[in-house]
């Protein structure tokens, strides 16, 4: 696997022993890429590492909630509703229009319980809202998509 810097490969290897802990079998790391994907309930959530500025990097932990649901201004406006009532991350349209859950965490600074928060934070987010955003919007549920 290669890093774009040091503090990337050291915060990927910092946080994989933490997630094996903390998730068991349910945690598996990705061949192509310094990620680890946790699948929780029906939320498949991936916790990857990208490399910010000289020698830092961050955790994006996020979950694909919804796919194929038509992007209206009645979803994006419930999207943003609900972004207010968030404590970790935030709702978002992807460039082909499903819907993401999203929480960053500066690497360097990130210790077990604060990556156990962001990714539970994450996955029960999704696994809580999928099934209303597809009655309401439509498309699917990202998990059945990947059956």
């Amino acid at each position: 696997m290669e890093f774009k810097n040091e503090a990337q490969k050291q915060c990927y290897e910092k946080i994989g022993p933490w997630l094996k802990q903390i998730f068991g079998e349910f945690v598996n790391a990705r061949a192509e890429g310094p990620v680890y994907q946790v699948v929780i309930g029906s939320a498949l959530t991936n916790i990857e590492v990208y490399p910010w500025r000289e020698n830092e990097a961050v955790i994006a932990v996020f979950s694909w909630v919804v796919t194929g649901a038509e992007t209206t201004a009645e979803l994006t406006r419930d999207l943003l509703r609900r972004n207010l009532n968030m404590v970790f991350g935030g709702f978002g349209i992807d460039d082909k229009g499903d819907i993401v859950f999203k929480h960053h965490i500066v690497g360097s600074s990130c210790d077990q319980n604060e990556l156990r928060a962001s990714v539970l934070a994450v996955a029960q987010t999704a696994d809580s809202v999928d099934d209303e955003l597809v009655a309401r919007y439509g498309g699917q549920r990202a998990v059945d998509r990947r059956r």
